[in-house]
């Protein structure tokens, strides 16, 4: 496998080595050209990633693969192509909105696989998550980093490097646990390898500024016991070995410099980070606050409004009342006017009695007297059905007020429950977005 490696790669200069198991079965060829592009330092060009679908494609490399992990070198920059993770689970994936720094923005359509990674030609941990073939997750994990649950199936983290908040939302509060207690795991042995990488900088600092002590006093024991020619060969040796040492101490305190400022940046992005986050905090609190105020507002306007709607609806039943009172008058005003009728039909039969029968004079007197009495009743009753008519237009017309009225305030409660409805779904979508 290696010789057929050798040859397909001779202008790649491919290498191999053995990194643990893992199998090819769980990835794509796309999930594997991608991780190539986030692990590797340097990105590779088409022709690499054509030799890599051919390589993969193959029975012969595929076979080999089940068991072996491959290190391929492109233009002296090595770069993983996948390692077993170390830790594997399913979430939603959000980032933090880069204009507000307070909603959370959608990475992904559905639940997508989040893994962590050891990186060995950094010696660093990422996470790391992959949708199709777009990266979405490609953090680095740092011992200042924490992972913060905020709510029972939600937890998020700051990413200084990448500018950014990445937050996990789990199916379950148990895999969110898992995932918490894996990033402090992790966290813990990236401490440890930035422990351990500095303490190899510094043996190897002690070690050259020992040598480069060393050398002179050999040089001189050399240069007593020897000739010249044996002085001027170790006095060369020497020199040239004092000026490598020189040269990897230099290079050992710049990366240590550079080191120490890359941390400090992180840290000050990271206080910066942490200041921004409070910000939007108090402000999401304090808006909470605001639209509590307006939410009890509302709801002492929709009592006042209720109690309203209360005493119109006693009203109401008055104008009820009011008709009930205005159709018994209609029917006594009829009973009264059949009663004239009657009385004006007695009359006309007494006048003709009057005529035809001069006898009954003074029986025709005292019907005339009857007749005055009903006369003048006749006007009491047309002055009360006048009376009456009027009351009743009055009736009529408040009763028409009245509807007018009770219409324009419906129109207006209405208005107010709309408000009072997209109120409440403006907080539930504040209460979600928190």
């Amino acid at each position: 496998m290696s010789s057929e490696l050798l040859a397909r790669g001779e202008a790649r200069h491919v290498a191999a080595g053995w990194f643990g198991q893992f199998s090819v079965t769980s990835y794509s060829l796309q999930q594997w050209l991608v991780s190539l592009r986030l692990v590797g330092p340097s990105t590779p060009s088409t022709s690499d990633l054509s030799f890599l679908s051919c390589l993969l494609s193959s029975q012969s490399s595929a076979t080999c693969l089940h068991s072996w992990s491959w290190l391929l070198c492109f233009a002296g920059d090595y770069v993983v192509i996948q390692e077993q993770p170390i830790f594997t689970t399913r979430a939603h994936v959000f980032q933090i909105d880069p204009s507000t720094k307070k909603n959370w923005v959608p990475a992904s359509k559905q639940a997508v696989t989040v893994s962590y990674f050891y990186d060995s030609t950094r010696n660093s941990y990422r996470i790391i998550s992959v949708d199709g073939a777009k990266v979405i997750i490609n953090s680095t994990i740092t011992p200042n980093m924490t992972f913060t649950k905020t709510s029972q199936k939600f937890g998020q983290w700051a990413d200084s490097r990448a500018n950014t908040v990445f937050g996990l939302g789990f199916p379950s509060e148990q895999q969110l646990s898992k995932f918490a207690e894996k990033f402090q795991e992790v966290k813990e042995a990236a401490k440890l390898a930035r422990d351990r990488s500095q303490e190899k900088i510094e043996t190897s600092s002690n070690h050259s500024q020992e040598s480069g002590r060393e050398t002179p006093s050999s040089t001189r024991a050399s240069s007593v016991n020897g000739t010249d020619d044996e002085k001027a060969s170790h006095g060369g040796s020497a020199e040239a070995q004092l000026k490598s040492e020189n040269d990897k101490l230099k290079i050992a305190l710049a990366q240590s410099s550079s080191n120490v400022k890359k941390w400090e940046t992180e840290l000050q992005t990271l206080r910066e980070s942490n200041a921004r986050l409070t910000t939007a905090l108090q402000e999401s609190a304090a808006s909470i606050e605001h639209w509590k105020k307006q939410f009890s507002a509302c709801k002492e306007e929709n009592d006042q409004l209720r109690s309203k709607i209360e005493e119109l609806e006693e009203q109401c039943n008055e104008i009820n009342k009011e008709k009930e009172r205005n159709a018994q008058l209609s029917r006594r005003l009829q009973e009264l006017e059949t009663e004239l009728q009657d009385k004006e039909l007695e009359l006309e039969e007494l006048r003709k009695q009057g005529e035809v029968i001069p006898q009954l004079m003074s029986e025709c007197e005292s019907v005339s007297q009857q007749l005055q009495d009903a006369e003048n009743k006749n006007k009491d009753l047309e002055e009360k059905v006048r009376t009456l008519r009027t009351e009743v237009e009055e009736s009529k017309h408040r009763q028409t007020n009245l509807k007018t009225e009770l219409k324009n305030f419906l129109d207006v409660l209405d208005g107010k429950i709309d408000e009072l409805h997209d109120f409440r779904q403006g907080l539930s979508k504040l209460g979600v977005d928190n």
